[in-house]
């Protein structure tokens, strides 16, 4: 049996005046799927998706031979796959509890699953961009068991990422995704992304050289910027990844700010399921007195590095 929602979960309401208008919910910017490949795969096909490119060719710098052909070269592709996978998480609830309850429960919780799906999709996606083999350490510190709380990101630390990923060839971006067109993108000036905590930006707004959004002038900030430094433009959220005590004797939280190029990495869903609302009224399934319905959500997704060399996972500690 199902958890089931009831009085015991959301009492009625108390004798005095009461607002039906619910609480704004504290939820985290979602962030981390808008620089991505969007590469659907069609449906009735298969799960498994292949992101392609073609190698590049080597500078010809050895002189031609008058009169001899040369031996040429040959074009080389390399394949990476990524599986998509099924998430997806439901409610249930009591017929009676309906009929009782002075909330809109039902407006409320199609809200609060898609916030969960999003929420989901997100921490999916950071998990793997967080797991990316290209790492910088903070200051002195060559393993993310020696970042101790004195060494904050700082300009220096910034430019030297920007370095890597330019001596990388990675470009930068010119595009975001925008998921409420139905994950088409948006042109964007081009710049480098940084995607870091809500506890980085106290640091990072102390840094020489930081332009804050205010200072901005014509130039539109993106949802969640908090300003520039060196090419990045960085995105603020509660959702970036921390490994928390994993710094220095343990007791230092250690943050990852990541700094993405172009085609850093990719995600797929399968076309025409990509979420799907699913709402079950009472008598559905084994229900024989008509005393449950459910309402859920059901999604395919997965997120792959495509190029490890054109991300950047910057470790460092923040001002506590």
């Amino acid at each position: 049996m199902p958890d089931l929602t009831g009085v015991a979960q959301v009492p009625h309401g108390v004798n005095v005046f009461y607002s039906r208008l619910m609480l704004i919910k504290a939820v985290p910017l979602l962030v981390h799927i808008k620089w991505a490949q969007v590469k659907d795969i069609p449906k009735n096909n298969t799960d498994v998706i292949k992101f392609r490119r073609y190698s590049l060719l080597t500078a010809a710098t050895t002189p031609l031979t008058t009169g001899v052909t040369p031996a040429g070269s040959q074009l080389e592709v390399e394949t990476i796959t990524a599986t998509v996978r099924q998430y997806g998480d439901y409610i249930t609830f009591s017929d009676f509890f309906l009929m009782t309850t002075l909330d809109p429960i039902l407006t409320e919780n199609t809200d609060i699953l898609g916030q969960q799906f999003g929420n989901t999709i997100d921490q999916l996606t950071r998990d793997i961009l967080a797991a990316g083999s290209t790492i910088q350490y903070a200051s002195t510190a060559g393993a993310r068991d020696e970042v101790t709380a004195a060494m904050k990101i700082t300009r220096l630390e910034v430019k030297e990422g920007v370095r890597t990923l330019k001596g990388n060839n990675a470009k930068m971006i010119t595009s975001m995704v925008d998921a409420s067109t139905g994950f088409n993108t948006s042109p964007l000036p081009s710049c480098y992304i940084g995607i870091c905590h809500t506890d980085t930006t106290y640091d990072l707004e102390e840094v020489a050289g930081f332009v804050k959004v205010e200072e901005y002038g014509q130039k539109k900030a993106m949802e969640g910027e908090i300003g520039t430094l060196a090419k990045v433009r960085f995105i603020e959220t509660t959702n970036a990844k921390v490994f928390e005590d994993l710094g220095s004797g343990g007791t230092v939280d250690v943050y990852a700010t990541l700094i993405l190029g172009a085609n850093a990495y990719g995600v797929s869903r399968i076309s025409g399921a990509a979420i799907e609302n699913i709402v079950k009224p009472k008598g559905s399934g084994d229900d024989p007195l008509n005393q449950r319905q459910t309402h859920g959500w059901k999604a395919t997704f997965v997120a792959r590095i495509l190029n490890q060399n054109f991300m950047l996972r910057l470790e460092h500690a923040v001002t506590t």
